[in-house]
């Protein structure tokens, strides 16, 4: 399943992994704040959240780093690139 269709279908959960000011900058409406840098510190947070993550940045480069890791570590979850998109996807489902 891609990003598109977890965000249309409401399942899953959004994260973006960019920094605190930048979230603060404009978001997806929902999303959580775990910047990338933080991702190994807050494993059993993720592992608690609503699967699949999906995760964003601002290009989709951090949001690539992260997805990596997460699903070498057995967490179910998918790019969705840029916030700006994930936002456009979310925005089609009101």
């Amino acid at each position: 399943m891609n990003a598109e269709q977890i965000i249309k279908e409401k399942q899953g959960t959004i994260i973006d992994v960019r920094t605190p000011n930048e979230f603060m900058g404009g978001n997806v409406a929902g999303s959580i704040n775990i910047p990338l840098q933080e991702i190994q510190l807050r494993m059993d947070e993720l592992k608690k959240l609503n699967q699949p993550l999906v995760l964003c940045c601002a290009s989709g480069n951090r949001s690539g780093q992260a997805t990596h890791f997460l699903s070498q570590q057995g967490i179910e979850c998918c790019n969705g690139g840029s916030w700006l998109d994930v936002n456009y996807y979310q925005s089609q489902t009101i």
